[in-house]
């Protein structure tokens, strides 16, 4: 590192050189923004759209209140040669490292780095090197404040009669200002495409997911890795090999206050790891910034959709539902307003409005996950179609947010019915259902799981038609989820506008005789025990 600028002559001066200060902050600025005239010229993708939220507390009210600035950051550019990068970056402590990731990364990537004659081996190889020089480009931006931040910590030794009062508060003002300038870091997802093929790159615990939907209506739904956190087998192990106690890690679940084993930036867990008691006994540094990459796959004949979730979107998501079908439900609300707008930056904004206003509604309830949506982080999603038909006109007149129906599949349009998207239906987990069907027996099964999507008490269907159900399997690096049908979400249906009758009253858009005639076959005894089943 670099010398230190703050320079204390004599203990009985100013211990702050303002002018000397001001002159290297400016510096440090200019140095990141730098990054930005680099990137400028570079084309967005207009195959893509990005949607956010920020965090969010809620009272016992149910307000909720921001509690801190967007710290979230992405990318989405189209370079030459038909190459594609994308990114999204959770950032913590501050925005600074995701904000200069999202840059840096794109400059080292998309100038002239990558063409179509690499191979593989050639493209992870420049994706881990560009991760790398992220990781060092930043913290040479913070050396300076590092090493002032270093002699000022000197300077106020314990038992150091030489400080007044006065510079030892002026003194204690600067290092909270330059921890402020220098923690943080951010957990990176990276998807580049280069000749029609798919490369991801992650660091941490942002998620990226594949949809596609194959020529016999198959929608597969595949996670692209694993996390890097604190009950990941594999990062479990490679800690081992350091020295670091797997047991000990698992039991804390966080490492200096996050859960990821892998991270951009927070020079605290790079640089004196040695000082936190978690990772004390490491023989070498043991949370890194090393890309984990997964790639290539082939995207030719792929109709469907990529997605980069960031950590916030995902805790918020499963805090509300539980993590068992978090992947299918995202995908299925993704699909859901495709099929109803044709801006992806509208599409990725409601969706993230959904699990927004899911996270919020479940914390109100007073239900049973309650108690883990009392907050939630930034949220970011990013869409980027492959070959996806988009939605060929705006969603009818009266069709209200929130409200699915079923799609007609020459159209691509969804028309409401009187099944409210499931909120917050679910004390558990919610299964991700794909089209509207009124089985006749007991219970949902969702491939090899069964879980119910109704309220406690309310009996549930358990035999649906093949449209209706999602199966999942999961191996150590990606799952997978396919649900059978035409290849849309829901099935066929004509568009006919509801007229109320003479009392003011809606006629239904689904007849339920069948399922009352069934129902009451199977529950005789009880409908005469309560009045019978159906509207009154």
């Amino acid at each position: 590192m670099r010398e230190a600028a703050f320079v204390i002559s004599d203990p009985c001066d100013e211990p702050v050189n303002a002018p000397a200060l001001s002159n290297m902050a400016a510096q440090r600025r200019n140095l990141i923004q730098s990054h930005q005239s680099w990137t400028d010229d570079l084309p967005l993708c207009q195959l893509c759209g990005v949607g956010t939220a920020t965090n969010c507390e809620y009272g016992p009210n149910g307000k909720g209140v921001q509690s801190h600035p967007n710290e979230d950051g992405h990318l989405r550019f189209r370079g030459e040669d038909g190459c594609f990068l994308y990114g999204v970056f959770n950032g913590y402590d501050g925005g600074r490292v995701a904000s200069f990731a999202a840059q840096c990364l794109t400059a080292e990537l998309l100038l002239g780095q990558l063409n179509s004659s690499h191979t593989d081996a050639d493209v992870r190889r420049i994706l881990t090197q560009a991760f790398d020089v992220v990781e060092k480009s930043y913290f040479e931006t913070i050396d300076d404040a590092l090493a002032e931040k270093a002699h000022l910590s000197n300077y106020l030794l314990p038992h150091n009669e030489n400080v007044s009062f006065h510079q030892n508060q002026k003194v204690q003002e600067r290092l909270k200002e330059l921890e402020q300038e220098v923690s943080g870091g951010a957990m990176a997802v990276v998807a580049l495409i280069l000749n029609n093929k798919l490369y991801i790159a992650s660091v941490g615990t942002n998620r990226a997911l594949l949809c596609k939907s194959s020529s016999d209506g198959q929608n597969q739904v595949l996670q692209i890795g694993r996390p890097h956190s604190t009950d990941n087998e594999e990062e479990l192990q490679r800690l081992a090999a350091l020295g670091v106690d797997p047991a000990r890690v698992r039991q804390a679940a966080q490492i200096a206050g996050q859960s990821s084993t892998r991270r951009l930036g927070d020079y605290r867990v790079k640089f004196s790891y040695g000082e936190i008691d978690l990772l004390s006994t490491a023989k070498s540094k043991p949370v890194v910034a090393e890309p984990e990459i997964h790639g290539s796959q082939s995207l030719d004949n792929v109709t469907g959709f990529l997605l980069l979730l960031s950590e916030g979107l995902i805790n918020a998501l499963e805090s509300a539902h539980g993590p068992e079908q978090a992947n299918q439900e995202i995908v299925a609300m993704v699909a859901a307003e495709l099929a109803l707008q044709s801006s992806l930056e509208a599409v990725a904004q409601s969706v993230v409005e959904r699990v927004k206003r899911l996270h919020h509604d479940v914390y109100v309830s007073g239900r049973q996950r309650a108690p883990f949506c009392s907050r939630h982080e930034d949220m970011t999603l990013l869409i980027r179609t492959l070959d996806y038909p988009p939605a060929d006109a705006a969603p009818a007149q009266g069709e209200e947010d929130g409200i699915v129906g079923e799609v007609e599949p020459q159209r691509g349009r969804i028309y409401p019915v009187s099944v409210p998207y499931s909120n917050s239906q679910s004390t558990s987990k919610t299964s991700v259902t794909l089209s509207l069907v009124m089985p006749s027996q007991n219970t949902l099964t969702n491939g090899t799981n069964t879980a119910s999507t109704l309220e406690e008490g309310t009996p549930t269907p358990r035999s649906q038609s093949p449209t209706a159900t999602l199966q999942s399997t999961n191996t150590q690096t990606q799952s997978s989820s396919s649900s059978s049908g035409d290849g849309r979400l829901f099935r066929q249906r004509g568009s006919q506008a509801a007229k109320p009758d003479e009392t003011g009253r809606v006629p239904p858009y689904v007849d339920f005789t069948q399922f009352y005639r069934l129902w009451g076959g199977d529950h005789s005894e009880g409908q005469s025990a309560h009045g019978g089943l159906g509207p009154q």
